[in-house]
């Protein structure tokens, strides 16, 4: 069995793929996971899924990082950071692990698949994203009606 970071990455190669050609030719694209060498079916599976579950809510992460960052749309950004971050809010979004490993994992790939700078920008709008989650489930959390115990 693969470990979850290989996977991560092998999830991130499928979505980049799937952005590169604007969703078409998914299985084309699940076709070049089989060539990857140290990979289990239920892996390449699992990578395969996330990637086109993430690319089936990138709207989601892309209005999330516009409003954090509107000086950087998805449109602007470096296809291979778009797909770092659209990969690592799906993540973040759905549970599973923990937000701050799915931040770590994604600086880790933006270092080895992108630019000097990219991992910078993609922890501090991740950061951002993290912060608001937090904020969010802890909002949650609190009794919906502190005078009901009266």
């Amino acid at each position: 069995m693969a470990k979850p970071r290989d996977i991560r990455r092998l999830a991130f190669q499928a979505l980049y793929q799937l952005d590169a050609r604007q969703g078409r030719d998914a299985e084309e694209i699940r076709a070049t996971l089989e060539e990857e060498d140290g990979f289990a079916p239920r892996d390449r599976n699992k990578a395969f899924a996330t990637a086109t579950a993430a690319w089936e809510h990138r709207a989601e992460a892309d209005a999330a990082t516009l409003e954090l960052a509107p000086e950087w749309p998805a449109h602007r950004q470096a296809a291979i950071d778009r797909t770092i971050l659209r990969l690592a809010y799906y993540e973040m979004t759905r549970g599973g692990v923990p937000p701050k490993v799915i931040v770590n994992e994604a600086v880790e790939l933006a270092k080895r698949f992108s630019t000097e700078r990219s991992p910078a920008f993609v922890n501090a709008l991740l950061d951002k994203i993290l912060k608001r989650l937090l904020a969010a489930d802890a909002q949650q959390a609190e009794p919906q009606n502190a005078d009901s115990e009266e």
